[in-house]
């Protein structure tokens, strides 16, 4: 037997305010046209002052455990991917270890911006795999709109707020590429490509949050071409291939990057799942949002093979495939 990470919950928040994209017009030079044609998108959710990324990863990961049947007190670990702590220390985790309540387990942060929740998901496969923890409590949870230079109209339109999560449960399957749960995953990085992406601010440099800055272009020119090839070793790991996935979640950026990537994997846009329209850029959060939602909308079927891939600052990139 062979043991396996499978997801048994999904839940996702949302902020109450959601922003149109008519609303940066009465400050920038840009429309709902221009936004929608170059991104996709037409809405995003900002946090209300006060309101925190760890208050969105709290109440996605409630609704994650509801959806379970489970409670906080089932869970071994939790593992938040996110770039916009409430602090420089602690992590995000314990923040909502407490919120939930829970007194035991252990918790900590994974930071690989937008491809975060890639390698989260990766993380927490490895320590069910090995015996370290039975269940986990993996999320993705964001407050971009803390880190928008809102006088650049080619970045702040992009970004949202969110956070998502899912319940992973050890599970034993027969070790064939048909188990449900995590199949295969592949996480990459490279340094070089840092300036293209990245926040100009920190605790050891400047000693601010800092602002988002990003050179679109080429950061677009990257994402297709490693996109498609972060997917296609993790599915050659599994033993499957591009014609075997019945959904793609893809980080939710750019509708442009989803389309192209799922061009390059010769998968049919009706096998993708796309959020990006009303909820924009939410970064690590990106992929558990369009996951619970996908998955409250009941998209998915048991036994449906899920690929999830995204790729971030750093540059970092990955893929995950998952049977659900």
């Amino acid at each position: 037997m062979t043991r396996r990470a499978v997801v048994i919950g999904t839940g996702h928040y949302l902020p109450q305010r959601v922003v149109e994209n008519a609303e940066f017009a009465r400050t920038l030079d840009t429309s709902d046209e221009w936004i929608e044609s170059r991104s996709g998108i037409k809405r995003r959710h900002f946090a209300a002052e006060g309101e925190y990324t760890s208050d969105l990863a709290i109440a996605a990961a409630r609704d994650a455990l509801a959806d379970a049947g489970i409670t906080a007190s089932d869970i071994d670990a939790v593992v938040v991917a996110t770039s916009t702590p409430d602090m420089t220390f602690p992590a995000v985790a314990t923040q909502v270890q407490d919120g939930l309540g829970m007194t035991g387990g252990f918790a900590f942060d994974v930071q690989a911006v937008c491809a975060g929740f890639v390698f989260a998901l990766a993380n927490a496969n490895g320590m069910i795999v090995s015996g370290q923890a039975r269940r986990v409590l993996v999320i993705g949870a964001e407050t971009f709109s803390r880190i928008m230079d809102w006088t650049d109209r080619a970045t702040c339109v992009l970004f949202g707020d969110g956070a998502g999560a899912v319940v992973l449960e050890a599970r034993d399957g027969a070790g064939t590429s048909d188990d449900r749960g995590i199949l295969a995953s592949d996480l990459n990085s490279d340094g070089r490509y840092r300036d293209l992406l990245y926040v100009d601010g920190g605790v050891s440099t400047s000693g601010t949050a800092g602002h988002l800055r990003m050179q679109g272009r080429e950061v677009f020119r990257h994402a297709v071409e490693k996109l498609a090839a972060t997917a296609t070793t993790a599915l050659d790991r599994a033993g499957l291939g591009a014609a075997d996935v019945d959904w793609v979640v893809p980080h939710q950026a750019n509708l442009r990057i989803i389309r192209g990537t799922a061009q390059k994997l010769g998968v049919s846009m009706d096998r993708v799942v796309v959020t990006v329209q009303d909820h924009g850029n939410t970064s690590a959060a990106s992929i558990p949002l369009a996951l619970s939602v996908a998955a409250r909308e009941g998209r998915f079927a048991p036994g449906d093979l899920v690929l999830c891939e995204a790729i971030g600052g750093g540059l970092s990139w990955g893929a995950v495939v998952l049977r659900w």
